[in-house]
């Protein structure tokens, strides 16, 4: 894996986005991280980060598969920690108190099941999901000039109602990839603040560029920074570590 700065991965690339449309954005966003007939032939994504919590540097273990399947897990004290599983029908995570793995209630389940169409990027054949994407006027956010996408997906599952789901995305206006991602919360005590994931250290791993540090924050807030170790591709994992566990 060899670590290069943004500049220097991108040098070349950068163009007056004057008169580009969505679509003329993010192809060059994927002509940037890789080139899209390349990424559609990824079929899984493992990723080791650490986060620190009160202190603590908590290891992380993430493994997304093309066929939606997905699993992230924490080593809490010395205990591995589901804190969230797919198996492309059924969610589940471990109960922190009980330590049991507890099925998710069936909105959730059915919200994740439409996310997991999204490897990679959700840009990915985003019109052959019913994807829509609308170029806005550019913004500056985070100290960078940006190039602003509305993306609009099919709707999400909100207290039994289905409502708008609905992203923005703000692409670094000299390197074309996606620094901050905004998306309005939907439902619980945060509902109607806008949730912000950060998106930096964007690093080379087989042939494709990947951030590899993300920050996640209320807009204005304090945020948790998650950094990753690794990532690989196209590893090969066995159905058990996603399946809901027997008693």
């Amino acid at each position: 894996m060899k670590k290069i700065t943004l500049l220097t991965a991108f040098i070349g690339f950068a163009i007056c986005s004057f008169g580009q449309t969505a679509d003329e954005i993010i192809s060059k966003y994927f002509e940037n991280i890789g080139g899209l007939d390349k990424i559609k032939k990824i079929t899984s994504v493992q990723m080791k980060a650490k986060v620190d919590y009160g202190g603590m540097s908590i290891p992380i273990d993430m493994v997304n598969l093309k066929d939606g399947k997905m699993m992230m897990s924490i080593n809490f004290q010395g205990k591995e920690i589901t804190q969230m599983a797919f198996d492309g029908e059924t969610a589940w995570s471990t109960n922190f108190m009980t330590m049991k793995a507890e099925k998710s209630e069936s909105e959730d389940t059915e919200n994740t099941k439409r996310a997991a169409v999204d490897f990679i990027s959700p840009f990915v054949n985003y019109k052959d999901k019913g994807y829509t994407v609308e170029l806005m006027a550019n913004e500056t956010i985070e100290g960078a000039e940006c190039i602003k996408i509305k993306l609009t997906k099919k709707t999400t599952l909100s207290e039994e109602k289905e409502i708008p789901n609905i992203e923005y995305y703000y692409f670094d206006k000299d390197n074309y990839v996606p620094i901050v991602v905004e998306q309005e919360i939907s439902s619980g005590d945060m509902k109607g603040q806008i949730s912000q994931t950060l998106y930096s250290d964007y690093q080379e791993v087989d042939g494709f560029m990947f951030p590899f540090s993300m920050t996640q924050k209320i807009k204005d807030g304090m945020g948790q920074t998650i950094v990753f170790e690794t990532i690989e591709l196209n590893k090969e994992f066995e159905n058990k570590i996603f399946e809901f566990p027997k008693e």
